[in-house]
């Protein structure tokens, strides 16, 4: 099931909704864990049993390493025995096929007969909840959570149907408190609400448009400098709208249950640097990487070299993990590679000014970076990269430029100006963030925000002004003290936000007739 259907739309969300908040605190966790296993095997019930198995393992390493101590031996061998089952499991499902692809391949060259295996089909979800439950017994052996007793509530974190599919990779320290207590309030709701219809937008409205696209430049076989072009901005595009639209989807579906989970996305498009790049893209997926995989080998407490080595390897590993596939290795050897150079360099990633220089080149990187990540293979990326820097022929081929409608070029320049827009405005917002970082103090009468704290004005909240008196005159939509300082009240305050969320809601009615014109359309990171 996926969350820009109608059954999930018209049917499951519906229902689960109204059962959850009909039901009594304690019973709500419950009701997510049956929900979750009906929401994942609507897809394959027989891989249900595969879900539930490696959740009870976890839950049972994880007493085991509780119980033998923080990192002590005994607690070491069980979380070693517990990873390995997982990353076994993992590596059976998701690589077996490539890995016996590749050695029959070399079998046959010297004339050997090829081995036979039937194909495994890859489990929906499984590197998320794989990952996700390395997460959870590594933190118990490292004293950063309690090993849970309340099996109800481990297994609802580990199949939590937001997330279930694509992610965010979740933590369970990061939820076991909200597990047990977390608040249910309508602005919650609403919130949630919000933010699931401005993922829908992004994954129907933009992403399924541009996918046309995309599918069709990858699949020329002599494409022109412009198909080339064409189609490397079209996938730029579209895997940022369909894979952090899911992301908004997730986090809004979190919010209307009451779970608050860590964002996936800060406009990662806008980066200066690839180390920044990686600050803002997948959040939850380079943190996992940062803090199970590139500090378990070292991080850079081994010197520069072997620095730079934890870093290639890291991010060697992470592209690894998207699938199993050489286009992906080399993808993750790429970005790896950037992030040491830029490592060695000393590079400033913390720009407190907007280059457009170091934009541009990072940009380009990232660009390359995703040729050779939606290609089928290497054959299709020396394909599309020869293309696009012979500069041969900026025109788009007659393939090309039959199939391409007015609306997809449309679609193409919103989403650029869309990424534009936001990712400028996240920058300069959050430039006093930056200099915090560097050390570098306000200038002479700024403001820190962190400085004012709580006290800061909040939209939807009515200024107090100096000389407010209990006999004020109240006017519709506005205060007036007895100093004539008139402050509009939180109705007026936050036209923009109703505005916002009015334009929203015809926007997500469109989509979901546009849903029902178009065909099955699945989110890119569901093959993950």
């Amino acid at each position: 099931m996926v969350f820009s259907s109608n059954v999930f739309l018209f049917l499951f969300l519906p229902i689960f909704l109204g059962l959850y908040y009909l039901s009594g605190q304690r019973y709500r966790n419950l009701l997510l864990l049956i929900a979750s296993y009906a929401f994942y095997a609507w897809w394959r019930v027989d891989f249900l049993a595969l879900f539930i198995g490696v959740t009870l393992w976890n839950y049972w390493i994880g007493l085991k390493v509780g119980a033998a101590g923080v990192r002590t031996k005994p607690a070491q061998r069980w979380l070693l025995l517990g990873v390995a089952v997982d990353l076994g499991i993992l590596g059976y499902f998701k690589y077996a096929n490539f890995g016996v692809d590749s050695i029959n391949a070399m079998m046959t060259s010297v004339g050997l007969e090829p081995f036979i295996l039937t194909h495994v089909l890859l489990p929906i979800g499984i590197s998320f909840y794989v990952f996700e439950s390395i997460s959870y017994i590594i933190d118990v052996y490292r004293g950063d959570t309690p090993a849970t007793r309340n099996l109800i509530d481990f297994a609802a974190f580990v199949a939590i149907f937001p997330h279930l599919i694509a992610g965010p990779v979740l933590r369970f320290r990061d939820l076991a408190d909200q597990f047990n207590n977390r608040t249910h309030t309508l602005d919650k709701f609403s919130e949630g609400a919000t933010r699931f219809m401005q993922g829908f937008i992004k994954k129907v409205f933009i992403a399924d448009t541009l996918a046309v696209v995309a599918d069709h430049c990858f699949a020329l076989q002599h494409p022109t400098t412009g198909d080339a072009w064409l189609g490397a901005l079209a996938y730029t595009a579209q895997l940022y709208f369909d894979f952090s639209g899911y992301s908004d989807m997730a986090i809004g579906l979190g919010l209307m249950m009451g779970f608050r989970f860590m964002e996936n996305f800060k406009q990662p498009y806008i980066s200066q640097s690839i180390t920044e790049f990686w600050r803002r893209w997948h959040i939850s997926l380079s943190t996992w990487l940062r803090d199970y995989l590139y500090i378990t080998l070292g991080g850079n407490r081994g010197g520069t070299l072997t620095t730079y080595r934890n870093l290639f390897l890291t991010m060697l590993l992470g592209g690894l993990w998207h699938g199993a596939n050489i286009t992906y290795i080399v993808w993750g050897a790429w970005h790896g590679m950037w992030l040491a150079i830029e490592k060695a360099l000393g590079l400033n990633t913390n720009q407190r000014s907007f280059n457009p220089i170091r934009w541009a080149l990072t940009f380009l990187l990232v660009i390359m970076g995703w040729v050779i990540f939606r290609s089928e293979n290497l054959h299709v990326a020396a394909r599309m990269y020869g293309a696009m820097f012979s500069f041969s022929e900026w025109q788009l081929s007659e393939l090309n430029s039959a199939s391409l409608t007015g609306l997809q070029v449309a679609t193409l320049i919103v989403a650029y100006m869309t990424l534009a827009f936001f990712g400028l405005r996240d920058f300069y917002a959050n430039r006093p963030k930056a200099d915090a970082i560097k050390g570098v103090k306000p200038a002479a009468g700024e403001e820190s925000t962190e400085a004012n704290g709580p006290a800061t004005a909040q939209p939807g909240m009515i200024k107090a002004v100096p000389g407010d008196q209990p006999n004020s005159i109240h006017l519709p939509g506005y205060t007036v003290g007895t100093d004539a300082q008139v402050q509009p009240a939180f109705w007026v305050a936050d036209w923009p936000r109703y505005a916002m969320r009015t334009l929203v809601l015809l926007l997500f009615v469109a989509s979901i007739l546009k849903l029902s014109a178009q065909s099955f359309s699945p989110f890119l990171y569901f093959q993950f």
